[in-house]
């Protein structure tokens, strides 16, 4: 049986998560199902279904959830994001990406049309009450916010409550102007629990000591956090005499010095915004010690690349990496039970452990 947590809602009061959260193999397991089975995830963008009556198969964080999914659009431009999984034997339906006018399951001829609707079965004949509503492909709940496509596969929360609040702070910006970039796009193996890869992304505090380039272009007094139901926000200030975004009028941050808007969603994705683009930072569990990393990169200003904050994130990147796996390290000792949160600066490490610790004890 896997303990509760309980986190105090009052930061001031509150203990982090205890170290067995990050060791103990049961817990880890307990996560598939209580909170990635039920919550969001990005999974790319439209363009991975660019044209009409086209699939593109995936397997969602391979490895940890191994969920086979299809994306697929019709004739009428819908896209359907649905199990690749066939109502027959479980046979895995689409194998490639590309054009198509049916998902055709290989192993005995069942056919779906791409809204993932039973079409055809040969020698169902005599079978019974059939087809039925469940030999249909099931299809996931998905969202889309510009060009952005995200998934849910039993979620339990409403995910325009997320999109609404990026939308506060981003919507003056053309998403659909923003230009995928695969040679700045990577993938980092991290020795470490994928949840202390989010702890350290969920605050500034360390800026200071583990980022010097980043803290140079960085007001780190000026730094703020903003928590809302299933997400929070960084926001990065600097002088003037770094790239910052140039707001319209009627914005709510205009008139602000603003180099970064770093949001996170629980439980594992990052967006972050600069003024040449975004980077999207997926944290992917692989097992209790290990985790990747993507980093996957969508320009809208190339004039601006290499500026203020949004340069430099590999060298970013690595620094965390380093902290991180040590921290790894640190929680497996006998010695370390829990920690306490800085209250001015700890609120968006605070919110997540209690986002953890709700869904896990639910």
């Amino acid at each position: 049986m896997t303990p509760k947590f309980n986190i105090h809602p009052d930061i001031a009061k509150a203990e982090t998560l205890p170290a067995s959260f990050y060791r103990n193999s049961a817990i880890f397991e307990k996560i598939k199902e209580r909170i990635f089975l039920r919550s969001w995830q990005w999974i790319g963008d439209e363009n991975l279904v660019r044209l009409p009556q086209s699939a593109h198969p995936f397997v969602l964080l391979d490895g940890f959830l191994t969920e086979p999914i299809v994306l697929t659009k019709d004739s009428e431009n819908t896209i359907s994001c649905l199990t690749n999984v066939c109502t027959h034997r479980g046979n895995i339906v689409a194998l490639e990406s590309g054009k198509t006018k049916k998902l055709s399951c290989l192993y005995h001829g069942r056919r779906f049309n791409l809204k993932g609707e039973f079409e055809f079965m040969p020698e169902f004949s005599e079978t019974e009450d059939f087809p039925r509503p469940c030999d249909n492909l099931y299809n996931f709940p998905l969202k889309k916010w510009g060009p952005l496509l995200f998934v849910g596969l039993n979620p339990t929360f409403d995910f325009d409550q997320v999109l609404t609040k990026m939308e506060e702070r981003i919507g003056f910006l053309p998403l659909e102007e923003f230009k995928l970039d695969q040679s700045l796009s990577k993938e980092y193996s991290v020795n470490a629990h994928w949840a202390l890869y989010c702890d350290n992304y969920l605050e500034g505090f360390h800026v200071p000591f583990v980022h010097e380039a980043l803290n140079k272009v960085l007001d780190y007094g000026s730094y703020k956090t903003e928590v809302y139901q299933h997400c929070n926000l960084q926001i990065g200030f600097a002088d003037k005499d770094v790239e910052t975004f140039n707001f319209p009028k009627d914005h709510m941050d205009y008139g602000k010095n603003i180099a970064a808007y770093y949001f996170w969603v629980f439980p594992n994705m990052m967006f972050n915004f600069y003024p040449w683009g975004l980077s999207v930072n997926i944290v992917k569990p692989v097992d209790i010690h290990n985790s990747k990393v993507s980093f996957i990169t969508y320009v809208y200003d190339t004039s601006k690349l290499n500026k203020g904050a949004g340069s430099g994130l590999d060298k970013v990147q690595l620094e965390d990496e380093f902290v991180v796996e040590n921290v790894q390290k640190g929680v497996r000792s006998s010695f370390y039970k829990a920690g306490r949160f800085s209250p001015s600066r700890e609120q968006g490490v605070h919110h997540f452990h209690r986002l953890l610790a709700e869904f896990l004890n639910d």
